[in-house]
């Protein structure tokens, strides 16, 4: 049913979309309990060229939605275009509580802390009373648990389990008092991901709201993107110069630290190139916010897979190898970009954002895209109207607009969506799967127009083939 019809029928629960309707980012999903009472699922940033239903977007991002029924607020993970308007919800009078995930607690405030002195202010009597606020109103979960919720009027209750997409990223089950259960996917990890366990299906499922990033296509296997990985790396030392992976600060930086340390492990002293043994190929993160994330991943190998956590067994330092050089302040990077740009030695750059929407890859891209000797490579996914995307269309031989510059791209470009944080259509369906009892409704959400047909096709499909019906729709 049309959360509109829901409301004027007062059928609840229902849903209300306030973001990743309309593209990927901006995710704002609202259960609503009854008249008085809801629950905001995320309250993220919009991206790119992407909007709100009520004309939010990334360069308005004042919460533009009736809050005053909102009674919790449940966080999937800790991703920008999830949590990053949470500063504006506060500033609108929201003063409940957030709740997420264990791992997502410990990662929420260096989020939320960069968020805001970007976005809002880097007085830093300002940024520290916003984390102030931020702790006492942050609620960790433990995965599996029920939690009650303290609404008003109604009984309501959260599970969180793993999701598989980022460290304590999760899918939020809420129930009500008529034991009636809305699940929110947030964002579904790739099968055997690395580090990460993998997804969870909830037991049961009365409406879905599921992400759909990659609902109309399947992702190579671990063995064939790390395959690619390699071809890519090899690719750039026969150019005689470096890789440049533009990549978000958490989730894929730490996945790409973990597959570079098996490489560098599996060829140990096998050289590269006739000058260059892969034990002394220098891989530069350069992204203080990504080292931040990186260390505390660190610290929380208890959330670790069964293979990640062997490798510690073994002795070996998945995301702290000898190799790994990191930069933090900004003389250094710089001077980075003029060394690599200017050398041609050999090296892996990760540094964000991971759409080349600003941040230190910026400088990367304007000293090294015209030179054919370096490579880039995308491992994750491009919204639209982001530079990203649009380097990724043009490729070798194309141009793009940096900061108002016209910039020729004479590199090499590969992708591999096997990369991505997102699950393909596949692992989005055995989310579904994976249930006991199966959703009725499903509401397909953050995805491109045909991401979203194209799952809501194959949801269709699987449940006309298991006998059961099923109502899917694409808010």
């Amino acid at each position: 049913m049309d959360s509109r019809a829901a409301a004027q029928e007062g059928a609840f629960p229902f849903v209300v979309h306030h973001g990743a309707v309309q593209g990927v980012t901006g995710s704002a999903h609202e259960w609503v309990l009854s008249e008085s009472a809801s629950v905001l699922i995320d309250c993220g940033l919009f991206q790119g060229s992407d909007t709100g239903p009520a004309g939010a977007s990334a360069s308005h991002l004042s919460i533009d939605f009736d809050i005053s029924r909102i009674q919790a607020v449940v966080l999937t993970h800790v991703h920008i275009d999830h949590v990053g308007r949470l500063p504006w919800l506060f500033a609108a009078g929201y003063d409940g509580p957030v709740y997420c995930s264990e791992p997502s607690a410990r990662l929420l405030p260096i989020v939320l802390e960069d968020a805001f002195r970007l976005g809002i202010s880097r007085q830093p009597e300002r940024v520290e009373a916003f984390l102030k606020l931020l702790d006492s109103r942050l609620v960790a979960v433990p995965y599996e648990q029920w939690q009650l919720l303290p609404m008003t009027e109604e009984s309501a209750f959260i599970q969180l389990l793993p999701a598989g997409h980022i460290l304590g990223s999760a899918s939020v089950s809420c129930r009500d008092s008529q034991g009636h259960v809305t699940v929110f996917s947030g964002d579904l990890g790739a099968r055997l991901a690395p580090i990460l366990r993998s997804a969870q299906s909830p037991y049961r499922a009365d409406c879905l709201v599921i992400e759909s990033t990659y609902g109309n296509r399947l992702h190579e296997g671990r063995a064939a993107r790390s395959a690619r990985l390699e071809r890519a790396l090899l690719r750039a030392m026969e150019d005689q110069g470096s890789l440049l992976i533009p990549a978000f600060s958490i989730g894929r930086t730490q996945e790409l630290l973990y597959e570079l340390e098996g490489l560098i492990h599996k060829h140990r002293d096998k050289p590269i190139n006739p000058h260059l043994n892969w034990s002394e190929l220098p891989i530069v993160l350069d992204s203080p916010l990504a080292s931040r994330f990186t260390q505390v991943y660190r610290e929380l190998d208890a959330f670790w897979d069964v293979e990640a956590r062997e490798r510690l067994e073994e002795g070996r330092k998945p995301l702290g190898f000898e190799q790994l050089l990191t930069v933090d302040d900004h003389d250094g990077h710089m001077r980075m970009v003029r060394h690599l740009a200017g050398s041609a030695r050999p090296a892996v750059v990760i540094a964000a954002s991971g759409m080349c929407a600003g941040g230190r890859i910026m400088n990367y891209l304007k000293a090294m895209l015209g030179d054919a000797r370096h490579n880039l490579l995308f491992v994750g996914y491009q919204a639209r109207g982001t530079p990203g995307r649009i380097i990724q269309q043009e490729g070798q031989g194309g141009e793009v607009v940096l900061d108002g510059k016209r910039y020729p791209i004479s590199l090499p470009v590969t992708s591999i969506s096997g990369y991505s944080a997102h699950g393909d259509q596949q692992d989005l369906l055995d989310f579904v799967a994976g249930m006991q009892e199966y959703p009725s409704e499903v509401r397909v959400v953050h995805g491109d127009d045909e991401a979203k047909a194209g799952l809501k096709v194959a949801l269709e499909e699987w449940y006309r083939r298991s006998g059961m019906e099923v109502a899917v729709c694409c808010p």
